[in-house]
């Protein structure tokens, strides 16, 4: 009994493959079991691949959406998406270091498992980091960092993004782009809100440098880093053709951080002539590069006064003429239509005239003359009726004028009379609507001077054509770069035109010129004069130095 009590239940348990290799039977039912196996696990993925990703829609949860279609994309383990961590508002760094070797070791020591080191680093696990607001808990801005982001993750963001009514900000620090993933997250931009103004991409060279994509002329990026990429001269040359070329420009970046790169002095050329004709960049970052005083040369001589190129000069002819011609056809247009129309009034009015003179002035010639005076009448007023339906000028309208000079006269003189109380009223309306239209006009003229900087006021000097330098840019920043007191020389003389200028005008509407400019920790030595003096000219301007005083003055203690 005990061996058939075994025997069963043995059998279920493992067929045993070591006793099974001596029988062919077997053997070939052994790989049966082993094509079948993956059949037992094809349902498992079966299940997850029927469920296609474009049939989902999304919730607006950013953490269930890209959780759910993660899966039906057929990913077992993928990052998560948590809240980023924030340090506590009463963290302090010194005791919590002190504390924590000490607990580190007890754990270490207790346990050294492979769920305790697990645990220990959770911290570098990949997961989808995310900044909530404070009021609705909406997510406001993602950060990914230090885990490669392929086509099919972009492909899953590309669904669950685009809810996100208040997304703002999208950070991707290190993810191992490529040329390929570049293009496939440039073009899931526009799909996202309106709200999202801000792209990082730190830490993702690339051979290319095809970093310039981002900054076209339908983007909507407002602030853009680019730090950390390893651009170099060829890299700023394409940039600073996005910022602004002869017949187009950027008018939506307003901040770019191009530090720690490897820009010299002929990308920050490249970088320089992009500014020469862009008007909407506020925010520039050149630190931790390769710029010397070549280099800053040419960023300082684009803030002050400079000479147009021979194709500038060209380009701003052709600007100028085009401008003429677009306000020499809309002017005669509008005033023939409004002449033709004073006219046909006029004509009008002295129908009207004309016969109401005929008939009291004809009155006491009919009495006096016989049948002949009578046709005369009739027939002049058959001249006034046509004259009166507007029909223009008939051959037979001098017959009446031949036929009494007297009433001719009389007819002029009382003509305008009737000008003065009845057409005056249309005429002065007409004129209203003309300068209306002049304003107008002239408005959308203002605009279209603005749009093209080339329209700007210049000087002429010498046969040369000057425009005033970019008085935009109003924060540069060249820290850790090899300026030396050369370069120091051309960023002063700017400082100082840019300061005489504003002195000017005076508290006039318009930009005003650099309110910040770091250049510390250089090739020049403290103290610099130069260096010394650009402080002091942009120290009453500096917008963090005179918060700096009204902080210090609200925390003074009275006296």
């Amino acid at each position: 009994m005990s061996g058939e009590g075994s025997a069963p239940g043995t059998s279920p348990r493992a067929p045993r493959p070591a006793t099974q290799k001596t029988s062919g039977t077997v053997s070939k039912k052994g790989d049966r079991g082993a094509k079948e196996k993956p059949a037992t696990v094809t349902p498992q993925v079966g299940e997850e691949e029927p469920k296609n990703p474009e049939e989902y829609q999304c919730t607006g949860s950013l953490e269930t959406d890209f959780a759910e279609l993660c899966k039906r994309s057929g990913y077992t383990d993928f990052p998560k998406v948590v809240t980023r961590p924030r340090p506590h508002p009463n963290f302090v760094p010194s005791t919590s270091l002190s504390e924590k070797p000490t607990l580190d070791d007890q754990r270490l020591s207790g346990s050294c498992s492979l769920n305790s080191v697990e645990s220990k680093y959770v911290y570098f696990r990949p997961t989808v980091q995310v900044e909530l607001d404070s009021e609705d808990k909406s997510v406001k801005e993602i950060y990914i960092r230090g885990w490669k982001v392929e086509e099919r993750i972009l492909s899953i963001f590309s669904k669950c993004l685009p809810p996100l009514s208040q997304l703002q900000a999208i950070n991707l620090w290190k993810v191992g782009l490529t040329e390929k993933t570049l293009d496939t997250f440039i073009a899931l931009l526009p799909l996202c809100s309106p709200t999202l103004r801000k792209v990082s991409l730190e830490a993702n060279p690339l051979p290319e440098q095809p970093y310039h994509k981002l900054m076209t002329l339908d983007s909507s990026v407002v602030h853009l880093s680019l730090r950390n990429n390893n651009i170099d001269d060829r890299g700023a040359q394409l940039l600073g053709r996005a910022l602004s070329t002869l017949h187009s420009c950027n008018r939506t970046l307003v901040s770019l951080n191009l530090g720690f790169n490897h820009i010299g002095d002929e990308g920050a050329g490249h970088i320089a002539n992009g500014l020469r004709l862009n008007r909407s960049l506020l925010w520039l970052s050149l630190a931790h590069n390769r710029i010397q005083d070549q280099g800053a040369l040419k960023l300082a001589e684009v803030l002050r006064p400079f000479e147009l190129e021979h194709r500038e000069v060209v380009e701003r002819r052709r600007l100028l003429l085009a401008k003429g011609a677009q306000e020499r056809s809309r002017s005669p247009s509008r005033s023939r239509h409004g002449d033709s129309k004073t006219d046909r009034e006029k004509n009008q009015l002295t129908g009207l005239s004309s016969l109401t003179l005929d008939k009291t002035e004809k009155m006491p010639a009919v009495k006096a003359t016989k049948g002949l005076g009578k046709k005369k009448e009739k027939l002049g007023e058959v001249v006034k009726k046509e004259e009166k339906l507007g029909s223009g000028p008939s051959p037979i309208q001098g017959t009446p004028k031949k036929e009494d000079p007297a009433k001719a006269g009389k007819g002029k003189v009382t003509i305008p009379e009737q000008k003065v109380t009845k057409g005056k009223g249309p005429k002065t309306g007409s004129k209203e609507k003309r300068n209306t239209l002049l304003d107008a006009e002239q408005l959308v003229a203002e605009a279209t001077e603005l749009l093209s900087p080339l329209l700007e006021p210049v000087e002429h000097r010498d046969g040369k054509v000057f425009m005033a330098g970019n008085k935009v840019l109003l924060y540069l920043n060249l820290v850790r770069n090899r300026i030396t007191e050369v370069g120091l020389e051309g960023f002063l003389a700017s400082v100082q035109c840019q300061a005489r200028l504003l002195k000017s005008k005076g508290a006039s509407k318009g930009p005003v010129g650099l309110l910040r400019l770091c250049l510390a920790k250089n090739l020049f030595s403290l103290p610099c004069p130069a260096y010394t003096t650009i402080q002091e000219l942009l120290l009453p301007r500096d917008p963090l130095s005179k918060a700096k005083a009204r902080e210090e003055e609200a925390t003074a203690p009275p006296t």
